[in-house]
């Protein structure tokens, strides 16, 4: 999957620990995870209906 032009952020809670993901939503189609340690690592790519699913259970503590 071509990941050029992808947007990538962390959340804000992240501080400055290095040891995060980050995400990319501005792609088509799909949410671009990788980790932030290895920027030109490999990416996950995910439905972006999986991924707000994903973020909901953590908010809830599912």
């Amino acid at each position: 999957m071509e990941m050029n032009g992808a947007r990538w952020r962390k959340s804000r809670r992240s501080g400055s620990n290095d040891q995060c993901v980050e995400v990319a939503t501005n792609l088509s189609g799909v949410v671009g995870v990788r980790d932030s340690k290895d920027p030109v690592g490999p990416v996950l790519a995910v439905d972006p209906g999986s991924w707000r699913s994903f973020v909901a259970s953590l908010q809830t503590g599912e």
